[in-house]
């Protein structure tokens, strides 16, 4: 499918299609009240995606003898740890409350669906697109974090419907 793109064409189509696969994503988060919502999705996907593809395709230039030490994973490594600074900023302690870990966890893996779609690799993309959306949709609905802990303190009852970002440690 990419192939049949002009080459000079490629990394705008690339762009559009990380900013339609956070546009996913971040629709979801907005639609259900989060913190991070449809902006800041689409500009992690986006922003991996363009520091993918200047990794690649960037320095060139700088590759004219055996000497040059280029490894384009490093800027993919920066981008993880760059991610983790930002998914740091929305996680929030309030006593025994931890909130903004799935937040965080969905912008790190936009992060990774940016840099997949820079690196070609559409297809896994939007499989994992796919996947992420149905654990916030899906998932998000079943509130398993409270299960989990009723289960554990040997509770019975009904569940309370809480925010599905937040739980108790």
């Amino acid at each position: 499918m990419i192939n049949q793109i002009p080459v000079e064409l490629i990394p705008y189509v690339q762009i559009m299609i990380a900013f339609l696969f956070g546009s996913i994503l971040g629709f979801q988060r907005e639609y259900t009240g989060k913190d991070a919502g449809l902006r800041t999705y689409i500009l992690v996907a986006v922003g991996s995606t363009l520091f993918t593809i200047i990794s690649k395709t960037g320095f060139n230039e700088f590759l004219t003898s055996d000497l040059s030490r280029f490894d384009p994973s490093r800027i993919a490594s920066n981008i993880v740890v760059g991610i983790g600074f930002l998914g740091a900023g929305v996680i929030i302690f309030k006593g025994r409350r931890v909130r903004g870990l799935t937040t965080a966890a969905g912008l790190w893996v936009a992060a990774a669906v940016g840099m997949s779609v820079g690196a070609g690799r559409i297809g896994i993309a939007a499989f994992t697109t796919f996947i992420v959306f149905v654990i916030f949709e899906v998932m998000g609905k079943l509130n398993t974090e409270s299960w989990i802990f009723r289960m554990r303190r040997g509770e019975r009852g009904r569940i309370k419907d809480e925010d599905k970002d937040e739980f108790e440690i």
